[in-house]
């Protein structure tokens, strides 16, 4: 599928590894039926560019390119305290010399303090122009056109993008990078039984279903809900993955059984730890040195963990596990991934 037609930015400058986990599989096999499990590789978009990487820069690719091309100074985006995807846009608008705002959604009440680590400490130190703090449950899209509104009344023009950079210009990015990783593939001589991606607002997931239907790839691509169960995830992901499609001129109906999401790793809420996800960071760490985030990650590794221990995979079978990055948040629960504050079973 040709991209190029599509205003784009490049803030990497070539493609993410995809590396084998010996010492991790060997952990892991440990608990698995017969004491055999999957052989889990990992494709690591977290060392994607703009500091410190993670999914969201394949998107803001095409997101910011799209702004640049309309004119627009001004990215106005939302998320809840610590979001990844507010501090990559962010980045993205100072690289590119544009200002940028935020609408933060407390989804926990009194969740936001613009004195806190991780992110909110590089909203700062990079320079946001101004956040706006919602409750949990407003209207997002309604309280980004106020803001771009705002924006307007200053001479200035907003480009909003959505949760997650979530729409199907953000998706390309992640149908670019499913045909990264399917020459990566062909290169190695790797074939792969299955691939775990995040599936929150739907971005990544839905632009990988496109990118595996455009490309004829046949491998079982498994979504993990990190804020939803699949019954009200899926039918988001399937609305992705069609907008995505449909931008690229496929000519074709997503099926429904190209969304495959697993739950039950999330709760008790989005971004609320729990003990699987702090078994997954800890596993990781301690394993292979790679680090995950409590928000993201480290409940998607979570499901992995627990799809292979359900005997979901068959003996020795190739997983690649998607690192969508997530770093900064990492610090602002030090006490919880070691051990020292509990937290939900």
């Amino acid at each position: 599928m040709d991209l190029a037609r599509f205003p784009r930015r490049r803030y990497t400058s070539g493609p993410t590894p995809i590396e084998p986990l010996p010492r991790f599989s060997k952990a892991l096999a440990a608990s698995c039926p017969g004491g055999v499990g999957p052989e889990v590789w990992i494709k690591r978009d977290d060392l994607l560019g703009l500091f410190p990487g993670g999914n969201k820069t394949r998107k803001l690719e095409f997101l910011a390119g799209d702004a640049l091309a309309q004119g627009c100074d001004t990215l106005v985006t939302c998320g809840a305290p610590q979001s990844n995807h507010c501090r990559i846009t962010l980045a993205a608008a100072v690289t590119e010399g544009l200002k940028c705002r935020f609408v933060i959604e407390e989804r926990v009440p009194g969740s936001y303090r613009k004195e806190a680590g991780g992110n909110n400490f590089m909203f700062e130190l990079m320079g946001v122009e101004a956040i706006t703090v919602v409750p949990g449950g407003t209207d997002m899209g309604a309280a980004m056109s106020r803001v771009a509104q705002e924006v307007a009344s200053l001479g200035r023009k907003a480009y909003v993008i959505p949760g997650g950079g979530s729409n199907a210009i953000g998706g390309l990015g992640y149908v670019d990078c499913v045909q990264e990783m399917q020459v990566q593939w062909s290169g190695m001589g790797l074939v792969l039984d299955a691939v775990v991606v995040g599936s929150g607002s739907s971005g990544t997931h839905g632009g990988m279903v496109a990118g595996f239907l455009g490309n004829n790839i046949k491998v079982p691509l498994i979504g993990i809900g990190v804020s939803r169960d699949p019954a009200d995830q899926e039918p988001l992901v399937l609305k992705e993955a069609q907008a995505v499609a449909d931008l690229l001129g496929l000519g074709l109906k997503v099926p429904r059984e190209a969304v495959k999401t697993v739950g039950g790793y999330w709760q008790p809420k989005y971004s609320v730890p729990n003990a699987k996800m702090v078994e997954a960071v800890q596993m990781l760490a301690r394993t292979e040195a790679i680090l995950l985030d409590p928000v993201y990650t480290g409940k998607i590794m979570a499901g992995l963990i627990g799809l292979a221990r359900q005997g979901h995979f068959k003996p020795n079978a190739k997983v690649l596990f998607m690192h969508t990055g997530g770093l900064p948040s990492l610090h602002v629960y030090e006490d919880v991934v070691l051990g020292r504050t509990p937290v939900a079973a």
